[in-house]
């Protein structure tokens, strides 16, 4: 069978970095062709060649037998071609419809026809199975909603090949499971589907063939997915075996670091307490839309619409009058969504690592100690293994992966570390990074601090947790210590009532 999709030779150099050396293979239709890899590995890079961003620096892409040079974005379009990358290209304040129809909206009398939008829109996404209203602003929606909208958006250009760069990281249970059935039609219907994710039991489930990608050059192509022991997988992906990714340690713990007493706001449905020992690594599991970064925002001052509760640290009560005074206390919060809130994008890793620390070290209250700032950031690529050119490449250029540890750096090189509230932190990042940030998370445990990880993995949760809180419908439903936590427990206490 002729390969519908055909990537032959190609390189792409970005300054100072091979991000993509003479890579090629190739995807058939009717198919689902999965891209592993850590990241930094080239995956992304070439998804964007793929879909026009980047032209390649050699080799050939080649899509029905046709070798094709796209010099933008809409060439690829044109070609049959859509790509849901994992940064979402979205315009926030349009609405899903204009989202989901841009440059396509339907015109009456040479005006765009609103109304017939809504009702095409509307028609799809019943069909999928999605509940959004087409109405609505991007900028009102959840981050898995947003997510929603441009596999929608994709589906709607009626491509022949389609790809997804992490679709799920950031959608529900319920909501994967549309996207996965929506992959089964797509593959029915003869379409070639590309499909990255790091959650090896996605891969597993859904992708025919697969391509392990290292450091930009591919390591090896299985057409039968399903006889690639999971063990090769990894080791092919990271260079190295990793017998246990989570490397759990046990640690004494020390006082009550942080004590919340019925903190509630609007976002959660009644009042919520717990309290985190020095040196425990406390996790918080619950599906999403259950409260829990919202109840860690109240935490950290960054939402001031607590109705009312107590926050102790170390004794001390804050104020809640903003992030300013928990940063202040010793409190960090990594946000769940790195790219609008945690890094600073057109700022260099440097600056991204330094801007927090910074004000401890203003020279006079007014000048920036370079050196300083040079030597920090330099020693904390070293340590979490960032993958940059050097410290003063622009922080957006990175993978996900890399930014989400100069997002760690910035907090672990504060010199007064007490809390440190880490929301998503291995989100769409490889399974080689995320051992390293497990083991940056030990690491600061077994040194005092009090660690609270947010996640909706719960295999990641039950790995790293030395005690599990489970939230359901913005309300703590259940804690169990790590020898009685297990995913049926954990679960029991995270679904409805209804639908046990």
């Amino acid at each position: 069978m002729d390969a519908f999709l055909r990537f032959d030779g190609v390189s792409k150099r970005f300054p100072g970095v091979k991000a993509l050396d003479g890579v090629s293979f190739e995807a058939h239709a009717g198919k689902v062709h999965g891209l592993l890899g850590e990241n930094g590995a080239g995956k992304s890079t070439l998804l964007k060649i793929l879909g026009g961003q980047y032209r390649p620096d050699g080799g050939r892409l080649l899509v029905g037998g046709e070798e094709c040079k796209f010099h933008s974005a809409a060439d690829s379009i044109k070609a049959g071609i859509a790509v849901i990358h994992q940064e979402l290209q979205y315009v926030p304040e349009l609405t899903v419809a204009e989202n989901v129809l841009l440059g396509r909206l339907p015109r009456r009398l040479g005006f765009v026809d609103h109304k017939a939008a809504r009702r095409i829109v509307a028609e799809r996404l019943n069909q999928i199975g999605v509940d959004l209203d087409p109405a609505a602003r991007l900028s009102t929606l959840s981050i898995a909603q947003r997510q929603m909208v441009e596999i929608c958006k994709a589906v709607m250009q009626d491509a022949r090949v389609i790809a997804f760069d992490e679709p799920t990281s950031s959608l529900s249970q319920r909501e994967s499971e549309i996207l996965f059935r929506l992959i089964g039609e797509l593959r029915a219907d003869g379409r070639t589907l590309i499909y990255i994710s790091h959650r090896l039991e996605e891969l597993y489930r859904l992708c025919d063939a697969c391509t392990i990608f290292r450091d930009g050059r591919k390591i090896a192509t299985h057409p039968v997915m399903a006889e690639v022991p999971r063990a090769r997988l990894i080791s092919d992906m990271v260079g190295r075996d990793v017998h246990d990714i989570y490397e759990y340690r046990e640690r004494e713990h020390g006082p009550e670091r942080l004590v919340v007493r019925n903190l509630h706001g609007a976002s959660l449905s009644q009042p919520n307490s717990f309290r985190v020992r020095a040196g425990e690594v406390l996790g918080f599991f619950g599906l999403v839309g259950a409260g829990r970064s919202e109840l860690m925002r109240l935490l950290y001052g960054a939402d001031r619409r607590a109705a009312g509760g107590e926050v102790l640290l170390d004794g001390q009560p804050l104020a809640g009058s903003g992030p300013h005074e928990a940063i202040r206390a010793g409190l960090f919060l990594a946000p769940e969504d790195r790219k609008e809130q945690g890094i600073v994008p057109e700022a260099s890793v440097a600056e991204n690592i330094n801007i927090s620390c910074r004000r401890h070290d203003l020279l006079g209250g007014i000048f920036i100690r370079a050196r300083r700032e040079a030597e920090l950031a330099d020693r904390f690529i070293q340590r979490l293994r960032i993958k940059t050119r050097d410290r003063d490449q622009e922080i957006r250029l990175l993978s996900g992966g890399n930014q989400q540890k100069a997002i760690l750096a910035r907090w672990l090189a504060e010199p007064e570390l007490k809390v440190l509230v880490l929301d998503e932190p291995t989100r769409g990042i490889d399974v080689g990074a995320k051992n390293e940030i497990y083991r940056i998370i030990h690491e600061v445990a077994a040194a005092g601090c009090a660690v609270i990880v947010v996640s909706s993995e719960l295999p990641e949760v039950l790995g790293i947790a030395d005690r599990i809180l489970v939230m359901r419908d913005g309300a703590i439903s259940g804690e169990l210590a790590r020898g009685d936590a297990n995913e049926t427990a954990v679960l029991r206490l995270a679904l409805p009532a209804a639908t046990q």
